[in-house]
């Protein structure tokens, strides 16, 4: 079993979101899925960056940290979008993470440190031809070559949230098969 801090996209903490959190917990893991957005959630991308954007990126970001001191560290850090700067960098600089999954998203790893942290495995998820995927292609494929404890998985279509059951962005092929990637990965831990 593995303790997971799940951290949601700019949409917030959709029924999709949910869902997604309650397989993992069907496969055996502790999950937490902070709502850094106090219970609100947005029916586009626009809105959920407006409402961050009005809170202040940084203050949502600190919000997401400061819940990770409420656990301990022997973590893996889930992020869904917007949520991923939470978790990589929590990966990246949290001492005794397990782990980290960057779902539709990544940060260039020198954002948050010198090099990625060995002995911490990671995934990176993303869909081939989403225009803010595609944008942190780059950043991904860095990653995924600077350790062989990284693995980069590229699904076609172009679908950002493809993962979030509630959206109209769903992909449920592309989704069993990150579900499926993801369970493996954390049942390695």
């Amino acid at each position: 079993m593995t303790e997971i801090l799940l951290y949601h996209h700019v949409q917030g903490l959709t029924d999709g979101v949910k869902s997604f959190a309650d397989d993992l917990r069907r496969g055996g893991h502790t999950v937490h899925t902070p709502d850094l957005f106090d219970g609100r959630t947005f029916a586009t991308l626009d809105e959920g960056f407006a409402f961050a954007k009005e809170v202040g990126f940084d203050t949502v970001k600190d919000r997401g940290a400061a819940v990770a001191e409420d656990f301990g560290s022997d973590l893996v850090y889930v992020g869904f979008s917007f949520g991923v700067m939470i978790a990589q960098k929590l990966a990246q600089t949290r001492d005794g993470a397990r782990g980290a999954l960057l779902l539709h998203s990544c940060v260039p790893v020198s954002e948050f440190g010198p090099s990625w942290p060995d002995g911490v495995p990671v995934q990176i998820h993303g869909m081939k031809d989403d225009e803010f995927f595609d944008e942190d292609l780059p950043a991904a494929r860095e990653l995924a070559a600077s350790t062989p404890e990284a693995e980069l998985f590229v699904y076609p279509g172009d679908q950002h949230l493809f993962t979030d059951s509630s959206l109209d962005d769903f992909d449920a092929e592309a989704t069993m098969l990150l579900k499926s990637r993801v369970l493996s990965f954390l049942d390695t831990l």
